[in-house]
């Protein structure tokens, strides 16, 4: 009896054992080794130990619209939070992708070229430095003179300037006298703890991985130009003539949409102060990165919308447009609704920030508080890609999520939310229409390989369309099967403790897949193994229907866990349908019975994963 009752727990033991390996998902030792040190923990919250580095930026910086020339200075207060001791310190300069020997990823015009960054002077704790900036990529590593000791901080002092490319990208020169300023300054690249220096070179297709700062700067514009920018206007009465400067303090308390300057009063010259040149002042504080863009010519509209109603805490709602902008006419009713829409439903966290602005551009990308988005002349797909960059508030700008390596923690996010939203704002039928035809149809519809690449593989080693496809629709639909799986309450919890937890830190996948474990109280990991570290795809198939018509079953092809509904018709033709969450692959992720509890005959069956658009959607039915 006791020999017995030992067997059965030893195998007890080794099933449990069997059990708890299936579900450990694959960890980079650099990633091990963090929650090795305490960095981060298991539970899915920052660990003990855990610890980010923090800047302090006050910048002057300077527009020359006839030249295009950018110049600063800039004062950054850097904070070493860890425990390490940094012999070198690593700058960032985005904007030095314009040179003609830095990588991207296809060919560009003369017009996209330029000289890049020029260093004027460069100190760092007092210390000289002769830096040529022009042996820089998109970052340069500095030698210190004196380290920086752990838990202490440095002065670094820069001035710098550089040209503004003629033709737009992401930033760049707009029209003749608009202009879109980003990436403008040389910044202190991160230093976290599972890589040390971020020094992977910027590319035009990867986006951006950034340290929470805060910051104080001015930006120097001739006179008739409007700034529009990242942070609060701190001296509106300084810059603008009484006028208009009441009509923007209006805007910040009404759900009125005033049109603070219109083209008449542009051209006429009386929105600004006529000195030479005026000084606008912004200031922003634990945001990951500052924009701007002016324009002597751009419409301007403006109002507010209640983000918090707990707190009746407004967000300013701002547009600036050319005359042409037509898609921008309702830029700020669209971004009063996706701000409330955002704050009250999915995500259902108040927008954080005290602004956001549509600014007219080429980019279609997302800036803290801002979004630089081009004229479409289609006012709903126009509409879509607002909500999209808007949705990016949270991921990356709350969360602070490395894009760089992980785009999929930001696009599939943001492309879930513009969904969502889409749904409220069209319909569900015409947002489905929408995110198969944009998002899905040309992933499934293309079988080669690269399609197929786990989604955890580093954004930057996907490229082409399986760059994208990882990044967007890939990760969309398994943030929208998980939503299917849990439910709406327990899926809105677990986000929540996830948005709540890494809120102004810097989250990984790990801590995504660990938190939402801990707030689900379910352990997910058959589920994100699935769909991360895997290469499947979409495709499901009706293997058989048993002769007494009581047993579906389904094959599982492509073996990603999606849902899908089975639509049964009966030989008395009613029909009957029944919805399959993506618990059903739990044991078997390659076959699942579906139980009936009728004793109709069936005539046909079909299946329809909706959204989850099928890769060989002929044999998804039985006749």
């Amino acid at each position: 009896m006791k020999k017995r009752f030992l067997q059965i727990i030893l195998i007890a033991f080794v099933l449990s054992a069997q059990n708890n390996f299936a579900q450990e998902l694959y960890m980079p030792r650099n990633i091990k080794a963090a929650y090795a040190k305490e960095t981060r923990s298991k539970d899915g919250k920052p660990g003990k130990n855990y610890w980010q580095n923090h800047g302090k930026y006050n910048m002057e910086i300077a527009v020359e619209p006839k030249t295009r020339m950018v110049n600063g200075s800039e004062s950054i207060i850097y904070h070493n939070n860890s425990n390490d001791t940094l012999k070198t310190i690593v700058i960032r300069f985005v904007n030095n992708l314009h040179k003609p020997s830095s990588p991207r990823g296809g060919s560009v015009s003369n017009d996209f070229l330029s000289e890049g960054l020029t260093i004027t002077s460069l100190k760092i704790d007092n210390e000289i430095y002769k830096e040529d900036a022009k042996k820089w990529g998109t970052v340069g590593t500095i030698k210190l003179k004196k380290a920086i000791l752990p838990h202490s901080k440095t002065t670094l002092n820069i001035d710098w300037n550089y040209p503004l490319s003629k033709e737009s990208g992401r930033e760049g020169q707009i029209d003749e006298t608009t202009f879109f300023v980003a990436y403008s300054y040389p910044r202190v690249s991160v230093y976290d703890d599972y890589n040390g220096w971020d020094k992977l070179p910027h590319t035009d297709r990867q986006e951006f991985y950034n340290d929470f700062n805060d910051y104080v700067y001015s930006v120097k514009a001739p006179k008739n130009y409007v700034v529009y920018a990242t942070g609060d206007l701190l001296n509106p009465d300084e810059v603008l003539q009484p006028d208009f400067a009441a009509r923007l303090k209006k805007s910040y308390v009404t759900d009125e949409i005033l049109h603070i300057a219109n083209e008449q009063e542009m051209k006429s010259g009386i929105v600004t102060k006529q000195y030479d040149w005026n000084v606008w002042k912004f200031e922003a504080k634990n945001i990951t990165d500052v924009c701007f863009g002016l324009s002597d010519h751009y419409l301007w509209d403006a109002s507010s919308v209640v983000v918090d109603k707990k707190t009746n805490r407004r967000a300013s709602v701002q547009a600036a447009y050319d005359v042409k902008g037509t898609d921008f006419v309702n830029s700020v009713k669209n971004n009063q609704y996706a701000l409330d829409w955002f704050s009250n439903n999915w995500p259902g966290v108040p927008y954080p920030f005290s602004k956001m602005t549509a600014f007219q551009g080429f980019a279609d990308m997302e800036y803290p508080m801002m979004c630089n988005d081009s004229q479409m002349g289609d006012a709903v797909f126009a509409q879509l890609v607002q909500d999209h960059e808007v949705a990016h508030t949270y991921f990356p700008f709350y969360m602070g999520i490395n894009e760089t390596r992980y785009a999929f923690m930001d696009e599939g996010w943001a492309t879930t939310l513009e969904y969502l939203i889409g749904i409220a704002e069209h319909g569900k039928e015409a947002a489905d229409k929408f995110y198969k035809n944009f998002r899905v149809k040309s992933y499934i519809g293309d079988p080669s390989g690269e399609q197929d690449q786990p989604i955890i593989t580093m954004s930057t080693q996907v490229s082409g369309a399986g760059y994208g496809n990882n990044s967007y629709g890939k990760a969309s639909l398994s943030y929208l099967a998980l939503k299917d799986l849990l439910g709406d309450d327990l899926f809105k919890k677990s986000l929540h403790h996830y948005m709540d937890t890494w809120n102004g830190k810097h989250p990984i996948p790990w801590d995504y897949f660990n938190s939402f474990n801990t707030a689900s109280g379910k352990n997910l990991n058959w589920f994100f193994n699935n769909w991360f570290f895997s290469n499947s795809y979409l495709d499901i198939a009706v293997k058989s229907v048993s002769s007494d018509s009581k047993v579906i079953t389904v094959e599982n092809i492509g073996g990603f866990a999606i849902p899908f509904d089975v639509i049964i018709t009966y030989a008395d033709n009613s029909k009957e349908t029944l919805h399959q969450t993506p618990g059903i692959w739990e044991k078997n992720q390659k076959s699942a019975k579906v139980i009936l509890k009728g004793t109709k005959k069936i005539k046909q069956v079909e299946l329809d994963g909706g959204i989850f658009m099928d890769a060989t959607p002929k044999n998804n039915s039985w006749q």
